[in-house]
């Protein structure tokens, strides 16, 4: 059994090779057929583009991929050469919760929006945006949610509903009365958060969801967070509604075009971040821990295998002093990372995979 595992995916060196008699390290922008052509499982995150041009000819049998996201995978070209695969929803879900929620602190210390008074609109209710929804919530005034599938699934319309990886994650039993249409959000809201999968067409297409028309139709100048994917948001029309003041800020953690991003943009989003909303050192023990379990499962290991994938301990320098909002920055600071990116904008790929990985909590 040869297993190829990206060489950025973390805790596993020792872990897999459990799983394998053969375990063969490549950093995943890098792999290539020739690599793959005699490997039955692959462990990947999002630089791996698996697609006929890397799997035709292969023994390639099972794939999985260490993120919540899978649009890097032709799942079509999978299913027609008999690939299995599976991703791993809600690993860093808290991660973005915290990234998200860490960011309003930043605003409303920076920027003056003042939380108790701000509507906050959440596109995406999935596992990560019920995350962002749990972790915002106690600090904003009100939240308005959107999501037309889950919405379409609640009322009972299940064949249009999505049935993609980032299933509904509300709490408790949510109803049709919990969710509003975009133009609700576009005129109520102070922030609006996007959370959703990348869906390239079709009746819930997520491609330039944020384009010039939605821009247009915004009501109070909110500030707009992209933590989902690049293309959800049309970052053309993104910096063109800031220099209008449609868009009074923008915080950015996914590009279009990543790791090649618009340097003019980066210059004039409040935070702007290397596509690491959700690399906590938890997230990614959970999505290690996860992937070593999908392959022994696929393997019909039936036998409980002893992972032991566990993140760092928090440092004594970040340990809580008794207020929230500086307990939850001195865990982690998102200004760090854009001024990484911001003074460093050609090293997206290295800040991206040599991340040091941060703590959601104390313990």
């Amino acid at each position: 059994m040869k297993i190829i595992v990206d060489d950025k995916i973390p805790y596993i060196k020792g872990q897999v090779e459990q799983l394998g008699s053969e375990v063969l390290y490549l950093s995943g922008s890098k792999i290539g057929p020739d690599d793959v052509r005699d490997a039955d499982v692959l462990m990947i995150r999002t630089r791996t583009h698996c697609n006929r041009a890397l799997l035709e000819g292969s023994k390639v049998k099972f794939i999985v991929t260490a993120t919540i996201g899978f649009d890097h995978l032709d799942v079509d070209y999978l299913r027609e050469a008999g690939i299995e695969w599976t991703n791993c929803p809600g690993c860093n879900a808290t991660s973005v919760g915290q990234y998200v929620r860490n960011t309003l602190f930043l605003l409303e210390r920076e920027r003056g929006l003042c939380l108790q008074d701000a509507t906050l609109g959440i596109v995406g209710v999935g596992h990560v945006g019920s995350a962002v929804l749990e972790a915002c919530r106690p600090w904003v005034g009100k939240v308005l949610l959107n999501d037309p599938p889950l919405l379409a699934s609640l009322k009972g319309n299940i064949s249009s509903a999505k049935k993609d990886a980032d299933a509904p994650m509300l709490p408790g039993s949510p109803s049709a009365a919990d969710f509003s249409d975009l133009s609700t959000l576009q005129q109520q809201c102070d922030i609006i958060t996007f959370h959703t999968p990348l869906v390239m067409g079709g009746e819930y297409s997520s491609f330039h969801l944020a384009d010039e028309a939605f821009f247009a139709g915004l009501a109070k100048s909110p500030v707009v967070i992209n933590a989902a994917r690049g293309e959800v948001v049309d970052n053309v029309a993104l910096e063109a509604a800031l220099d209008a003041g449609q868009v009074s800020d923008a915080v950015i953690d996914t590009w279009e075009g990543e790791p090649c991003l618009s340097r003019t943009l980066l210059d004039k989003v409040f935070i702007g971040t290397p596509h690491i909303a959700g690399y906590s050192a938890d997230g990614k023990a959970n999505a290690t821990r996860m992937s070593l379990e999908a392959v022994a499962r696929w393997m019909g290991m039936t036998e409980k295998l002893d992972f032991h994938v566990l993140p760092p301990a928090v440092p004594d320098a970040c340990k809580p002093m008794g207020d929230a909002q500086e307990d939850a920055l001195r865990l982690y600071d998102p200004r760090e990372d854009s001024e990484r990116l911001k003074t460093h904008p050609m090293d997206f790929e290295r800040l991206r995979g040599d991340y040091p990985l941060r703590r959601e909590s104390f313990v």
